[in-house]
């Protein structure tokens, strides 16, 4: 119930902030039980973009994270497949990890890509 609760309050101030006067905000992130380690500048949490696509095989939890409908848990399991299973040959695989399915997937479509890792070499197929 609390987290429903959570979720109502913090899609309220992400989408209202200006509704919400200084001490309220404080007050909400106290009972969430977060810290602002930068008050005032930018959002903590950027979101991927189309434009700016998360690489399935360099990110990190946090870049993963930025992905719509991706929490710490499933973060944690994508980087684990991919320690287990290498670097990502195409996107569809994300489908293999447990918690995202077609649905999840294609809203993660257009954000993410399979770039190669840094120690990688790239090969013409795809």
């Amino acid at each position: 119930m609390r987290g429903i609760v959570f979720a109502i309050v913090v899609a309220a101030l992400v989408s209202v902030p200006s509704a919400v006067s200084a001490g309220q905000a404080g007050m909400a992130s106290a009972k969430a039980g977060t810290t602002s380690a930068k008050s005032g500048s930018t959002p903590a949490k950027a979101r991927a973009t189309a434009a700016n696509p998360v690489n399935l095989n360099s990110a990190s939890v946090a870049q993963l994270q930025t992905l719509p409908g991706i929490g710490a848990s499933t973060a944690q399991r994508i980087l684990d497949y991919r320690q287990k299973n290498g670097s990502f040959k195409k996107i569809e695989e994300l489908m293999n990890v447990k918690g995202i399915g077609e649905k999840s997937f294609l809203k993660l479509k257009p954000l993410i890509t399979v770039a190669a890792d840094k120690g990688d070499h790239a090969s013409g197929d795809k």
